[in-house]
């Protein structure tokens, strides 16, 4: 066995080019604190589960940590009013907010309803700009095309009108200020259709409600986000060579050995792994036929130089699938090939450790310290209880921050082989 230890392939560069066709600079900021704002929809720790165990899992080198400020019925002016009390003691330093779905009223859209959205949002976005916080402003996601009845059939077609105005605004308001738009609405909206296409009419986007999406459209949501934060989706490089049977790899992964066809590393990124059936809406596998998730957010290469067959059969964990030698020589991704591998297993346990977290972060915020800001009404001016407040959001804050350690370290280190035989 000839041993290689890790080598960088290629400079990790995260950038976004956006529709203009310029790239701008990443929003994530290493050591950054990411605040994930929004309504029920949110609230549902769900899509905002799905991105903090994607940058703890798929992307730790960015050293990001995240809390989850969901409220349920929320509208933008509603979190405006609250948000001195409830999310300047965390100190974020990026946002990403997604209003909308509650502001439109469940209506045809008004020119006050975009009005109030808009006043709601520059409240929210001038508040923490000020301390030199960066936004992905999202606007609403989309109300399900079949799911979502009143007593007008047609209802959704009005109200996913409302929506798309609200998100012309977030965009709008985004590039006044420079910052990111997250494509929540137009992102859900393609992939509604092409969806429900393949699968039926019946298959729900949007969530058996017709408002508030399963997994299937949470994942969607999540992809918004993640794009909107400029992650590149560049998880593994990996390069097999048959004539040296040698081997390298990215930054993350180290080589432990390499002959006779396979090469085994020690992996520190992790692809991210799906869950479902392939028609199951509260799965995410469902919806990845319609989302580019695996090309633009979920690239674990591996390619074979030198291959002396026309083809070959690659097995990574239990899985094998056979590939032409042109094929292997571009590079093959893994994380969409082998939907089941060797890294699902550890996935969810981050996944869990995450959503236990995520878990404690709602009443925190909901139950507790949004009612602090009462006793100050109650008692203006009392220094007692001012140190009294600050001393209960120390201790909570002291709690999430032990529960985010135990989350990032929930990521251990993952030994797998990938294994390349030869076929006639």
């Amino acid at each position: 066995m000839k041993i290689l230890h890790c080598l960088s392939l290629l400079p990790l560069v995260f950038i976004t080019a956006p529709a203009d066709g310029v790239a701008r600079e990443p929003v994530l900021r290493k050591g950054g604190r990411l605040a994930i704002v929004g309504d029920s929809i949110t609230e549902q720790k769900q899509y905002s589960k799905f991105m903090e165990t994607y940058l703890l899992a798929c992307a730790p080198q960015w050293d990001i940590q995240v809390f989850q400020f969901g409220w349920s019925g929320e509208r933008a002016p509603g979190f405006a009013s609250r948000q001195e009390n409830d999310m300047a003691f965390w100190k974020p330093d990026i946002i990403t907010t997604c209003f909308g779905m509650n502001d439109g009223e469940y209506r045809a859209y008004e020119e006050r309803i975009g009005d109030s959205y808009e006043q709601g949002m520059r409240a929210i976005i001038d508040r923490f700009k000020k301390d030199g916080a960066t936004f992905v402003v999202g606007g609403p996601g989309v109300v399900d095309s079949e799911t979502f009845r009143r007593e007008d059939p047609d209802f959704d077609k009005v109200y996913n009108d409302n929506l798309e105005h609200l998100d012309a605004i977030a965009r709008k308001l985004a590039d006044e200020n420079g910052f990111a738009h997250a494509g929540v609405f137009e992102d859900m909206m393609e992939v509604m259709k092409k969806a429900k296409a393949a699968l039926g009419a019946q298959y729900p986007v949007a969530g058996g409600d017709g408002v508030h999406p399963s997994a299937n459209g949470q994942l969607v949501m999540a992809y918004a986000f993640l794009k909107g934060l400029g992650l590149d989706g560049s998880i593994a490089t990996i390069t097999l060579d048959w004539s040296s049977q040698s081997a390298e790899a990215s930054e993350g992964h180290t080589v432990i050995e390499a002959g006779d066809g396979a090469v085994t590393l020690e992996s520190a990124r992790y692809p991210y792994c799906f869950s479902g059936s392939a028609a199951d809406p509260n799965g995410t596998a469902s919806i990845t036929p319609f989302l580019p998730f695996n090309d633009d957010l979920n690239r674990f290469m591996f390619s074979v130089r030198n291959l002396p067959a026309p083809k070959a059969e690659v097995q990574w964990g239990d899985a094998k699938k056979e590939f032409a030698r042109e094929r292997l020589e571009q590079g093959i991704n893994l994380a969409a090939e082998f939907p089941q591998g060797p890294f699902n297993a550890p996935f969810e346990v981050v996944m869990n450790a995450v959503g236990t977290k995520q878990g404690f972060e709602t009443p925190m915020i909901k139950d507790q310290i949004t009612r602090f800001r009462y006793l100050n009404e109650m008692l203006p001016g009392d220094e007692e209880v001012a140190q009294a407040i600050q001393m209960l959001k120390g201790k909570l804050q002291e709690k999430d921050d032990a529960l985010y350690r135990d989350a990032k370290a929930s990521v251990k280190p993952v030994r797998h082989t990938i294994s390349v035989r030869l076929l006639p």
